[in-house]
């Protein structure tokens, strides 16, 4: 009776050692199951605009080569930090991912309160394009290039504005650099969100938008606003006449708008690894490629490694930006 009572104890201690190592599979184990359900893909912004767009057809393109339904929740607020906050938060097991822009970054720069640390809290998958913003100025202005626009904002009493889509936005930091690179007597004003940002710019109440190309392209197209340049350092596919702001007689002036995809930090590295291919092919599918050439902006492809440079280089970028400027965020 005690050899089978000692027996048992044995091969029950046995099965104990075995059964941690049955249920927390390895991160190469992780990988080869990945994606066993759907896939969230959170936009921080409100539905309908141009980067939900964007993010709509990587979805689509993403599910059919993963096989699984990528699902896009719309977290609007805060500029794009509500959305954010919610992925570095997630689990970190590749099914909540971020699709993030520029604003992702300039955000941080200019010091809005976040719940997460943009270099600590998110584990980098794959830059998906990049595109220029769009230089553009009320038709009340009558301005016909950069150069007017400059001797207009040189005068103090002009009372020139520049309207952004919120405090730290990338159209609130590019007006600010533009302001540090040319001594212009600009005041920023910002909105909660591109739209109400481009109403007042129609309607004269604001005077100059250094606007993405999905947010102003259609009131380009019909002309009801003046398109003075490109912020990018090459000129626009779109828009082979209009100069670049460097080529306008502005030195080093360089800016473009990103979109890009994050996992939270933690990601295994082989759930990182698989999603960066599918995601750079997804961005070259002919779907996502003409979505992005339609917005200005040409698919990237790269490693993990590419995004976390821009990331960094980006951050330091505009915190000199901010720190120049000395603004003050609420």
């Amino acid at each position: 009776m005690w050899k089978l009572s000692f027996s048992r104890r044995r091969l029950l201690a046995g099965l104990a050692l075995c059964i941690p190592a049955l249920g927390a599979p390895t991160a190469a184990q992780a990988g080869d199951d990945y994606p066993s359900h759907p896939i969230t893909l959170v936009v921080p912004f409100a539905a309908g605009g141009g980067t939900d767009s964007i993010a709509r057809d990587l979805a689509r393109t993403l599910a059919d080569r993963l096989g699984r339904s990528v699902v896009v929740e719309n977290r609007g607020g805060g500029g794009g930090a509500i959305g954010a906050g919610m992925v570095a938060n997630a689990r970190p097991d590749g099914y909540t991912l971020l699709f993030a822009t520029s604003t992702f970054v300039t955000n941080a720069a200019a010091g809005v309160a976040t719940n997460y640390d943009v270099q600590k809290s998110f584990a980098p998958i794959a830059l998906l394009g990049r595109g220029p913003l769009l230089v553009v100025a009320s038709k009340d202005l009558k301005l016909k290039g950069i150069a007017d626009l400059r001797q207009l904002a040189a005068k103090p009493d002009a009372n020139l504005n520049f309207c952004s889509a919120g405090n730290g936005s990338i159209n609130h930091l590019a007006g600010e650099l533009f302001k540090q690179k040319t001594d212009a007597h600009m005041t920023h004003v910002p909105y909660k969100g591109s739209g109400p940002a481009t109403v007042d710019l129609l309607a004269g109440r604001v005077q100059v938008f250094f606007a993405t190309v999905p947010t102003i392209l259609p009131q380009v197209k019909d002309q009801r606003v003046d398109l003075l340049a490109v912020t990018s350092k090459t000129r626009s596919p779109l828009f082979p006449d209009v100069p670049t702001v460097e080529e306008a007689g502005v030195p080093d002036f360089d800016i473009s708008t990103w979109w890009a995809v994050l996992a939270p930090a933690g990601t295994p590295q082989a759930i990182i690894d698989k999603l960066n291919k599918d995601v750079n092919a997804a961005a070259a599918d002919r779907i996502v490629a003409e979505r992005l050439k339609n917005e200005g902006a040409e698919a990237y492809s790269g490693p993990p490694e590419t995004l976390a440079r821009t990331l960094d280089s980006e951050l330091k970028m505009w915190r000199q930006v901010v720190s120049k400027s000395g603004m003050k965020m609420d």
